[in-house]
Parts: C-alpha cells; sequence; structure tokens
C-alpha cells in the first residue's frame, strides 16, 4: 500500500472512522494510478481503518484497473447489475456493519449518497474525506513537482505553436486547433482545460472561450493553456499584440505584468495567501484598474487545474515550501481589452519557481 493510502488509513483510524468513500476520479487515480472518465458509471474507491482498500470499476476497466498497477482488490459491475449491492457485498466481507463513513462531500452526488444509506440504513457521514484531500495533496514531493514541469515544458511549447499561428484571417478556434493538433503530434493527447484564445474585446470576457470570429487587428490576443502530464497539469496565461494595439491595452498589459512580477517576487514561506492577493491587487488599483481586477489572485493546481488553497484576500493560510499554485492578475474593461498573466508556481525553501518560462514581456506578432 502507497502512503497516501496510508495516511487516509491512519486518518481514518484518529477519526474514529470504518471507511472513506473516495469518488473522485482524479482522486482515485492519485492513490491507484489507474485513470479513468467513468462518465456515467459508479467508480469507487473504498479505504476502511483496518482492511485492506478495494477498487470497483465498470466491469469493462477491471483489466485497465490491473494493467495501470493497482495491486490489491478490485471489483466490477455489469451495466444490468445493482452497482451498489456488488459494493454492499464486498464491503460487509471486511465489516459486517460500518456505521460511520467518510465521504467526498464536494464531489458524491444525491443519488449515490442515497443508494449508500439504502444498503446501509444505520450510516452516519461524519468525514469529509473533501477536506482531508485538500490537505494531503496541498504539498507536492520532488517526484510531483518534476511531473509538472514537464507539464509545463508542454505548455511552453503550445504559447510557441499558437503565437507563430497568428495570422491575419483566422479566427480564434483556428488558432486553438493548431496548438492541439501541435501537441497530440507530439504525443499531449489532453489538455488540462478547453484551450482559450480570446481576440480584441472577446478577452475582456475572463470566463469566455475561442470563438469562430476572425482576429481583431491591432489588438491584444489571450491565450489560457495548460496540459496533462501523467496526471499532473499545467496551467499558464500569456498576452500579445497582434499587430499595433491602442495605448490603453498597451498600458493595461504593462500595469498586469508589474502586478504578476510583484506578486511572484513575493511568495516565500511565511508569507500569507491574502498577503500575495494584496501585493498584485495594489498595483493594479494604484493604476486606476482596480474595479477591473474581478477574481482571486490564483489556485492551487496538481491533479486538478483548480485546488487547494485559494490566493485571495481572506485567506490567511501562510505558504510553505512544496505547495503548488497560480499567480493570475488581470485587467478586463468591458468592450475595450483584456489581460491575463499567469504562471504556476511551486514554492521553495527562499521563494518560489514558475513551471512555465515563455516570457511575460508584450510581444508582437
Amino acid at each position: 500500500m502507497n502512503n497516501q493510502l496510508a495516511q487516509l488509513q491512519n486518518w481514518l483510524v484518529e477519526n474514529n472512522m470504518d471507511v472513506a468513500y473516495i469518488s473522485n476520479p482524479t482522486n482515485i487515480l492519485y492513490f491507484t494510478g489507474f485513470e479513468s472518465d467513468p462518465a456515467e458509471r459508479v467508480l469507487a474507491l473504498f479505504v476502511f481503518a483496518d482492511q485492506d482498500p478495494f477498487l470497483f470499476t465498470p466491469q469493462l476497466e477491471v483489466g485497465s484497473a490491473k494493467k495501470a498497477g493497482w495491486k490489491l482488490d478490485v471489483y466490477g459491475y455489469l451495466d444490468h447489475e445493482d452497482p451498489y449491492a456488488i459494493i454492499a457485498d464486498q464491503i460487509k466481507k471486511r465489516m459486517a456493519n460500518p456505521t460511520r463513513w467518510a465521504l467526498e462531500k464536494d464531489d458524491l452526488p444525491v443519488q449515490r449518497y442515497e443508494a449508500i444509506l439504502k444498503q446501509f440504513p444505520n450510516a452516519t457521514f461524519p468525514g469529509d474525506a473533501s477536506r482531508f484531500m485538500e490537505n494531503l495533496k496541498l504539498i507536492k514531493t520532488p517526484e510531483e513537482i518534476a511531473l509538472m514541469e514537464a507539464a509545463g515544458r508542454e505548455a511552453d511549447y503550445a504559447f510557441e505553436v499558437g503565437f507563430n499561428a497568428l495570422k491575419a484571417g483566422k479566427t480564434e478556434q483556428d488558432i486553438v486547433a493548431e496548438i492541439e493538433y501541435a501537441l497530440m503530434r507530439k504525443g499531449v493527447m489532453h489538455m488540462s482545460f478547453d484551450t482559450i484564445v480570446q481576440s480584441g474585446i472577446n478577452a475582456a470576457n475572463p470566463h469566455g472561450g475561442p470563438e469562430a470570429n476572425i482576429l481583431t487587428p491591432d489588438a491584444l490576443v489571450l491565450f489560457d493553456l495548460g496540459t496533462l502530464h501523467k496526471g499532473y497539469m499545467s496551467d499558464a496565461t500569456r498576452t500579445v499584440a497582434f499587430g499595433k494595439p491602442d495605448a490603453k491595452s498597451l498600458e493595461i498589459h504593462k500595469v498586469c505584468l508589474e502586478a504578476n512580477l510583484a506578486a511572484q517576487d513575493a511568495v516565500k514561506p511565511g508569507i500569507t495567501a491574502a498577503e500575495l492577493d494584496k501585493i498584485a491587487r495594489d498595483v493594479i488599483t494604484k493604476a486606476g484598474y482596480g474595479e477591473y481586477f474581478i477574481h482571486r489572485l490564483g489556485h492551487g493546481i496538481g491533479t486538478s487545474e483548480h485546488e487547494f488553497p485559494s490566493i485571495m484576500e481572506g485567506n490567511d493560510m501562510i505558504i510553505k515550501p512544496g505547495m503548488c499554485f497560480s499567480i493570475e492578475p488581470g485587467i478586463y474593461i468591458p468592450d475595450v481589452a483584456g489581460v491575463r498573466i499567469e504562471d504556476c508556481v511551486h514554492v521553495t525553501e527562499t521563494g518560489a519557481e514558475s513551471f512555465t518560462h515563455m516570457t511575460k514581456e508584450l510581444q508582437t506578432f
């Protein structure tokens, strides 16, 4: 059994709980090495305080789970079978009547919660495995950081491809297609999230996406992208010039870059998440654009694109070595322009190092 599973077992013992039901596929990958998107089917890992855990998958994935390196029991079910009846049978072979359960409360659908109650009417659910997982995954190991560095190199390559693809007459969606095709040619089959390319005023929508509109001439273009490398993610944003943007666009890029660099330079053990947010926000506010910075400074990253913690106002968590998170100030002026500049970093004993290294200075194409 690996160290992560042992820590989960210890947490169950310390909190007088019988069993943990891990339902999030990303966290199942983290514990088992088995990657799966089960869609509507049931994928689960059951971990006990004093018994070996077992993995439960659709029958068509049992072989893949074993091939992925899971050495303990794995059980499957056919589509016409009741998965929770099979799960209950296997649990009862290990523990006749588990009453104190830990669930991933951020993840488990109500229907599946009710299916557990049907099989175990006396079950209670005092344990929040979602909070446990946040803290377990908070400090990355050197091995995890190495995988994220590899993902960062892939993101740098993606930026290079995307910038070189900027040509008059192309659409935002054309650029995304060229980026992802080039990555697939290199064996990178999955992005961390849907690749974002936004041109001109479209970039002022911070949660928008690429559209079929032709690239705006003499405007900024925002790229937000990342890759999935052996279960670990990269995430970075660059904003570049396509032609000769107006003075306002150039100014907000300069301010956003200053905010990004100030916050990243300030990252070190002992500072708080709220202090980092304030450093970047103060730069943007002082320049007169505070009302246009409308999200937190950053988020954790690892096996998920957005992990614990949030780097934001009100979060007094102390930053420690091994934490990994984004620094991504943004300025979004409706109907004018949008800029975001982002790197994810890992905290060292003395500061922080970025996973991505594409220049953040304004480039013109």
